[in-house]
């Protein structure tokens, strides 16, 4: 038995007379389950479980196909009636097609190059009702998108602060440049410290110029060398990585007009091909103040110092001017001394101060040069004769033609009564006056008020909550007195806001200040010591404290 299944596995596996034969006469018949193939019942009698392979095929110069190989069918059996693969006729249940006929005869049949047969479901046209369906999902896709376009203008026109207007009735001629980084834009809201006379992030930007400027100038002027603007521009460049161009010079001569002087020079000695020595080149001199002696002055460390000090001063002199227009254009108009002004208006917003204008800076002279028959005319004019100049001129007239009257300049509309808006009508225009004449009063009281009212409004706001915690401090420590190392060190620990001892003890004595009766300071030799009256009422305390808080601020 052994043996006879070795032979057999060697002539299937060898291609030989067998695979000749096999290749006369090709077997594509299903095995069926009343005839098993006698090569099944072989090995069914050898009682072996391998299953058997595929018989070989012969070789024609090409790779040898996989040990596994699934069942070809040729086309006469796929689309004769009788073929045990064609739709409609069940599967042999030890077929491959068994498990999944659909699939197998759809390949099957896509491999004898023609189409599947559809079922009665598949072979349905789309009704006009899908078309429909398809239409209307279009229809609402398109007016979706409309919508979606819609919000995102008006999103961008609130966050421009523009009205919500149609796109139809705004201005189409209406344009406007790139918007400034928020960085530039609320810079003023940004600065650490105290707030005050902030210049706006331009202005900044410009007086960091000047020093760099000055400072550049005043090497090269203490070397004895000509400073051109060249030079200066690199090295300000260098300094601030910033653009530095001949904008930002006529910009200074308009803050600073008595800090330098221009000129144009030439034969200036440069080293830059090109860069001619006979083309005219930009020189910056620094001007001083007429100071007695003979010595030849120098930019020292304490003149550059004063000279930014004086730029600093003129740009703050310079939105001090547009501060002024503000507050005229207020309701009811205002006026602050200037000696009095130590902050802005709070309204009154300093990064959109417009730009500083440059000044003229002196220009190369330019040589007249005669491009056109007009010019060379005009030359040729004292060379004429009094007819031809007449016969000339009567042709200009001739010729002339008049221009055509230009369109008359928009008249601007009349600015309409100032009217309450609709919120406030039916409101009595004196309480209105009254309202707006104590807020102007409360802002010049803000706009006047100086660094060290400021900080002392900043303790009475913290004052009612420090008085909280000075009485725990006392209740908790059970003693009738502290010393105020002690208790300024306990409340140091027990508030919220980080503070040092010795800022502590400043709010501590301003306590005892507005309330001497409730909380008392005794020095005794070299300590002080506080002592609380534990039996007042805190609410009370606390109520009192801000109320001078409130009238202090007015």
């Amino acid at each position: 038995m052994a043996q006879r299944r070795l032979t057999d596995f060697f002539a299937r596996r060898r291609p030989g007379t067998r695979a000749a034969s096999s290749r006369a006469k090709p077997i594509w018949r299903t095995p069926s389950p009343a005839k098993p193939s006698p090569r099944a019942s072989a090995l069914t009698m050898g009682g072996s479980r391998k299953r058997a392979r595929p018989p070989a095929e012969p070789v024609h110069d090409k790779p040898s196909p996989p040990a596994r190989r699934k069942l070809r069918l040729p086309a006469d059996a796929v689309c004769g009636p009788g073929s045990p693969a064609a739709p409609g006729s069940p599967a042999a249940p030890g077929s491959p097609e068994h498990s999944s006929p659909r699939k197998k005869t759809k390949k099957a049949a896509l491999s004898a190059g023609q189409l599947p047969r559809l079922t009665p479901q598949e072979e349905k046209v789309p009704s006009k009702v899908t078309f429909s369906e398809l239409k209307s999902c279009l229809q609402r896709a398109r007016e979706l998108g409309a919508r979606v376009q819609e919000l995102r203008a008006s999103a961008q026109r609130n966050e421009a602060g523009e009205p919500n207007v149609p796109e139809a009735e705004r201005h189409p001629a209406e344009t406007c440049g790139e918007k400034a980084p928020a960085y530039q834009r609320f810079h003023a809201l940004a600065q650490p410290g105290l707030p005050g006379l902030v210049l706006p992030y331009k202005y900044q930007v410009l007086a960091e110029m000047f020093h760099s400027m000055d400072t550049i100038v005043g090497m090269l002027y203490n070397r004895s060398e000509t400073v051109t603007f060249a030079k200066v521009k690199r090295g300000v460049q260098d300094m601030i990585r910033k653009r530095f161009e001949e904008r930002n010079v006529g910009q200074i001569k308009t803050v600073y007009p008595t800090s330098y002087r221009f000129r144009q020079e030439r034969n200036v000695p440069t080293f830059k091909d090109g860069i001619k020595r006979s083309d005219y080149q930009l020189t910056i001199e620094p001007l001083f103040d007429q100071e007695a002696g003979n010595m030849a002055p120098q930019l020292t460390a304490s003149r550059l110092l004063r000279r930014r000090q004086v730029f600093s001063q003129n740009l703050v002199e310079r939105v001090r001017e547009h501060h002024r227009a503000f507050l005229a254009s207020l309701n009811p108009p205002m006026v602050v001394p200037e000696d009095q002004l130590t902050r802005w208006h709070p309204r009154f917003n300093v990064d959109e101060v417009p730009d500083i204008k440059p000044a003229e800076l002196p220009q190369p002279p330019t040589t007249e040069k005669v491009a056109t028959a007009q010019e060379v005319l005009a030359r040729a004019h004292s060379l004429m004769s009094p007819r031809m100049k007449k016969a000339l001129s009567d042709l200009a007239l001739r010729t002339a033609e008049p221009s055509s009257p230009g369109f008359p300049s928009p008249v601007l509309p009349a600015t309409p009564p100032a009217t309450p808006p609709a919120p406030l009508k039916g409101v009595s225009q004196d309480l209105l006056e009254r309202i707006r004449a104590k807020e102007a009063q409360k802002q010049l009281a803000q706009m006047t008020r100086r660094p060290e009212q400021e900080q002392r409004l900043e303790r009475l706001e913290r004052l009612p909550e420090l008085a909280r915690v000075l009485r725990s401090i006392f209740v908790s420590e059970r003693k009738p007195a502290l010393t105020l190392d002690v208790a300024c060190a306990k409340m140091v620990d027990s508030y919220h806001v980080a503070m040092s001892p010795g800022e502590m003890e400043k709010h501590v004595e301003l306590l005892s200040e507005l309330l001497p009766d409730w909380l008392s300071l005794h020095r005794i030799r070299t300590d002080t010591y506080v002592k609380l009256d534990k039996a007042a009422d805190l609410a009370g305390v606390t109520a009192q404290l801000a109320r001078l808080a409130r009238a202090e601020a007015l």
